[in-house]
This record gives C-alpha cells, structure tokens and sequence, in this order.
C-alpha cells in the first residue's frame, strides 16, 4: 500500500564528475550571470578598465560559488509514499499522499518536492517544502486519474535543492517507486436465476461427499461427538463396532467467464472501444458471481486460467472472495490482445459436463470460430454470450449499417447449439444487456414446456 525512502542527497563519482554535476545544474538566471560575468572580465582585459574587470570577476564568481554551496549540501531526508487507493477503476481518481521527514539534527532550506508520474495520470506534480526543522515532517497529496487500464509505477520521489539566488538548482532522487493499479470499471448487476447453479443445497450450492482425509473415503469408525443419527447400522452389524457414514459439506456452484481477447476480432482502440467494453464486461459479471458465492475463473482465448491456485483454475472456497477478485482484476487491468486467430484453446481447456454456468464476451467470430463456440455449450451447465456487434462498433454514431452484416448469423448458431446469445450494439448498457439476457431465457423455457426457475440455458 506504501513504500518509503531514506536517504541523503547523493553527490557525482570523482571530482570531474562532481564539477560537470555542479555546472549542469546552474539554471537560467546563474548561466546569465556566467555569461556575463566573462563577457565582462574580457572587456575589461580588452579595454584596460580594473573596476569593470572586478565587476566581471564577482559576476562570474556568484553563480559558482552557489553552485558549490548546493552540491556540497547534505540533507538527511526520509520520503514516503501512501496510495489510496492503490487498485482503483478507470476513470476514478486515486490520491497519493507525499511524506517528507527531516531525520537530521540541522532545519533543511527551501525544498522542491517533485514525483514522477506518467503522463497518462496527469501533469508532474511539484510543491515547494519550506524550512523543515530538526527531527520535523510535512505532509502533502495530489490527485491522479486515468481512463486507461493499466499498471502505472509512480516515482522515484524527487528532491530539488536550490540556493537562495535561485543561480543553481540541483536534483536528488530516492530509488523506490509504487504502482497504482487501474482496474476495468465495475458496473453493478441485477440477481438473476442463474443456470449452472448447484442443486439442492442453499443458493446456488449442492451437497457432495468431503474429501477430508482417507478415513472419510469410506465409511469410519465411531468418533465421541459424532451424530448417532450418521451410524451405518449395515456395516455396524458386518465389523462388529459402530461405523458411521461419511460425511457431507456444501460445495460452490461454477462459473466460467470466457474473454476473447483476439486483436482481430475487435477493431478501434481507446476507453469507448469494443474490446475496452467486454474487459469492463468480463470484470463485472467475475465480481457479481463471486458476491453470489460461485467459484469462479477467467479464461480467455489463450487457455490461460486466472486464478489458478487449483488444478481445475477455480477461485474455490479455499479463497477469500476478497482476494480472488483482487487477483482477476489485477490481471484484467493489464489483459491486452493476443494474437491467436481461434477460440481451440479455450475450448480444450473446458472439461466435460462439470463447469457450471460459462459467460462468453465474444468480439467478432467467422463460421468457423463460431462453430467452436457453439461447442463450447456441451461442456457446461448453461452458457451466456455477449457478441459484439463489429459493424456497430467500427462505424460512427449514426452511421449506416454494413449490409453484409454476419451477427444474425453468428447468433442464430449459438442459439440453436443452447446458448442465451445476444448482440451488443455500440455503447450497450451491461445492465440491460444482462436484464434482457435473462428475459430471453426465460422466455425460451417457457416455450419449451420448461419452467423458467431453472436459470439460463
């Protein structure tokens, strides 16, 4: 959350090296006194004029002697850096806040403190620290905001050292640096009946058989404390000593969210495109399903699994809600385009009949990725796609549509493979796209003869 650093300004190798560090240092105001100070000891020379070549000589001395001074000051200054947040959305603002400690015996003169930002989060912020006294601190903040995903490393914290003419300015920099984490923006979702959902135990949970240990494989012995009403009467009567049975405990229900993160099915770039909106997509249905208690994964077109501390790649309830998010999230902030042209992958890593409920944010598919997606139904228990309309998508607002569209097409085969399948024209609300989502669901089960409380399929 934050990282600090201490340290004492840091002088040149060598006395060469010092002496250029000093002279590079001498701002606008000493080189003009520089200047003139040599313009003038050469006239003097010239001209044979004593008084003007004692003016020239103290012209010329000031700027050096200040240069000096400033290189050979020692400061012992600790500088920290607090991020808050430190994992905030796109366009939010986060705040940093800048601590500066005088660890020395002797007050500091006039500082300028000067953090270095990417220019994605806004202008360089500088402050001006007056005198600090002995053992003494101040405190000071600024703003950053970015409506670009990404991972954005804020430092090192900066130190200009200035004499009281203003004729040297000289920079000294502390070597640790944070990271500010923008994540994709977060929209709220409505409950819905969800397929893919455990039966018979709680809200999307079932009751299975716990694998706690080899003595729960099968039937055990009677512990003090167990419940009579677990005995095993049969297998009492075959071994002669109570046996009970084994025991049962909730188990999460599945969700798989499936991003396509080909660079080309997605054309345009910035925090209005397409592939920006199925990230931000992706990223709220990930914290929606785990605030319902499901475990979930990412998965995208790669066959990368985020998070994948089990071998099946589910967050399960192993892990704090909290942390699962944080980590999927920290992986959508930097997801970029891959260049795969194919969905094969993702498709090999889904297994057989036990994934639960898949979600898919699908840019645009030919037949031929199309007919793997539609696959991709068989090995879940119910199965969302948001299609992203490219026509829509790359042509301005209020532009004519191509009449060669292909999205009918693509979504008439989800459809008849068992997918709820819907379209995502330009700029789509998440919330109504996941509202009419369901309303489509339960609109085919009803046609089916299926009652509608089953979820989505």
């Amino acid at each position: 959350m934050s990282a600090g650093a201490t340290g004492q300004p840091s002088t040149g190798s060598g006395e060469k090296g010092g002496a250029r560090t000093a002279l590079a240092g001498l701002t606008t105001r000493g080189r003009s006194f520089l200047a003139a100070g040599i313009a003038a000891a050469i006239c003097a020379y010239v001209l044979g004029q004593p008084d003007l070549l004692r003016v020239g000589l103290l012209l010329a001395a000031l700027p050096l002697i200040c240069a000096a001074v400033v290189y050979r000051t020692r400061y012992r200054v600790a500088g920290s850096r607090r991020l808050s947040p430190a994992r905030v959305p796109a366009g939010s603002e986060a705040r940093v806040h800048l601590r500066m400690d005088n660890v020395s015996r002797l007050p500091t003169g006039l500082l300028m403190l000067q953090d270095r930002v990417p220019y994605v989060l806004g202008p360089r912020p500088r402050f001006v620290l007056d005198r600090v006294e002995a053992g003494g601190r101040r405190e000071v903040s600024y703003r950053v905001r970015s409506d670009l995903r990404g991972r954005y490393p804020l430092g090192p914290l900066q130190l200009r050292l200035s004499d009281p003419f203003g004729m040297c300015e000289l920079t000294r920099a502390f070597s640790t640096y944070d990271t500010l984490t923008v994540i994709p923006r977060v929209e709220p979702l409505p409950p819905v009946r969800l397929s893919g959902e455990a039966k018979g135990y709680g809200d999307g949970r079932q009751r299975t058989l716990a694998l706690a240990g080899e003595d729960d494989v099968i039937p055990r012995g009677y512990r003090y404390g167990d419940d009579l009403r677990r005995v095993h009467w049969r297998l009492t009567a075959r071994y002669g000593e109570l046996m009970v049975r084994r025991e049962e405990q909730p188990q999460r229900s599945r969700c798989t969210v499936l991003l396509d993160t080909r660079g080309l099915a997605y054309q345009g770039s910035g925090p209005d495109s397409a592939f920006e909106w199925a990230v931000s997509g992706a990223a709220s249905v990930l914290v929606h399903m785990l605030e319902r208690g499901f475990s979930v994964r990412l998965l995208t077109d790669t066959g990368t699994s985020v998070p994948g501390e089990g071998s099946d790649g589910f967050a399960g309830a192993s892990q704090e809600s909290a942390d699962a998010a944080g980590l999927m999230m920290d992986t959508l902030a930097v997801v970029d385009h891959s260049d795969g042209t194919g969905l094969s992958r993702a498709y090999d890593v889904l297994r057989g009949g036990n994934e639960g409920l898949l979600v898919a944010f699908l840019g645009d598919l030919d037949e031929e990725q199309a007919a793997v997606a539609a696959k991709m139904r068989q090995r879940s228990g119910g199965a969302v796609a948001f299609l992203l309309d490219d026509d829509s998508w790359a042509r301005e607002p209020n532009g004519a549509p191509d009449p060669m569209n292909r999205q009918e097409e693509r979504l008439r085969m989800l459809r008849e493979a068992g997918w709820t399948a819907l379209s995502v024209p330009r700029g789509a609300s998440l919330n109504e796209m996941w509202r009419q989502a369901d309303r489509e669901r339960a609109g085919v089960m009803t046609a089916g003869g299926t009652s509608g409380g089953e979820g989505w399929s």
